[in-house]
């Protein structure tokens, strides 16, 4: 089946090859906003909001993870998970901070630091698309085109807006839109800001760094500029959300997906047991970035 950019992909629910989450061990309040919080905030609507948020620096569940088997990117070793089958759906692995242990380090091409509670999600898939390189940076560049993204919420049961607003911004400091990035801007070394409003959060700066931007092969990384707040009050400080995608050729019209995303801080170690958040809104981008529509039937997770 062929998509608006020519893109061929399955109609087939994301394949979810980790196990089911253990019970993340049991996160000490260290500040006042946690000590004064409720019990049912920190049980239901905050796990929700962190979510949330690793869907935009923006992704699932089986047999229990070891903590020596994190995420690998597909920079000089095997992908982990590995690069799902074209025409399958895509495979998809979350690690809670309970699964990678507490002397897990990011791989070194990440560039991330160590960081308390992190929750990762990977999502790794092969997409064919004859819109080429040019075509997938123009995807990339085009942030207003995530305005009105539809989701499947498993909370509401329902596809509902995930993302409000979005736009290219000139700079950290601004509030100004500008046009979507042009192809020419997505280019190896660039440093980009955008600005988006979820459907929980106010308005958040991100910055996206575009790492690699040759023919056939795309890596860029995206991380909160700003912190990121929940009814003015702090749940994630700048630069603990952060995700990196690869988008690399492997034959003329097929493509590769990888997609690692990463929370850190209390907040982050919040997220055990809330896949289904994770995992729709993961699938959301992934299918955006491919030429999906992303309510496309079924669900990734109901």
């Amino acid at each position: 089946m062929y998509y608006r950019d020519g893109n061929r992909v399955s109609s087939k629910a994301p394949k979810i090859i980790a196990g089911a989450p253990r019970a993340s061990a049991k996160i000490r309040a260290g500040g006042e906003f946690f000590q004064k919080m409720s019990n049912s905030f920190l049980r239901w609507r905050l796990p929700r909001l962190a979510a949330m948020a690793l869907f935009t620096t923006l992704l699932w569940s089986g047999n229990s993870i070891r903590a020596e088997s994190g995420p690998q990117p597909p920079c000089g070793a095997e992908p982990l998970p590995p690069f799902s089958t074209l025409d399958t759906s895509p495979a998809i692995r979350v690690w809670n901070p309970s699964d990678l242990g507490s002397d897990w380090k990011p791989p070194a091409c990440t560039g991330w630091e160590v960081s308390d509670f992190p929750t990762i999600v990977a999502v790794t898939a092969r997409f064919r698309s004859i819109a080429g390189t040019d075509g997938l940076r123009h995807r990339i560049g085009a942030v207003s085109e995530t305005k009105g993204m539809l989701y499947w919420s498993a909370t509401e049961k329902r596809w509902q807006k995930l993302i409000l607003d979005a736009y290219a911004s000139p700079g950290l400091d601004s509030n100004q839109h500008r046009p979507d990035f042009s192809v020419n801007e997505i280019a190896e070394g660039r440093t980009l800001f955008l600005q988006q409003e979820d459907n929980l959060f106010g308005k958040v700066t991100y910055r996206m760094r575009i790492r690699s931007a040759s023919t056939g092969r795309l890596v860029f990384d995206v991380e909160n500029a700003t912190a990121i707040r929940y009814l003015l009050v702090p749940v994630f400080e700048p630069g603990q959300v952060q995700s990196i995608y690869y988008l690399e050729q492997e034959a003329a019209g097929l493509w590769r997906y990888y997609s690692i995303a990463r929370t850190s801080g209390r907040a982050g170690g919040l997220l055990a047991g809330h896949q289904a958040s994770l995992i729709n809104r993961a699938v959301a981008l992934y299918r955006h970035l491919v030429g999906i529509p992303t309510d496309q039937e079924p669900p990734a997770s109901r």
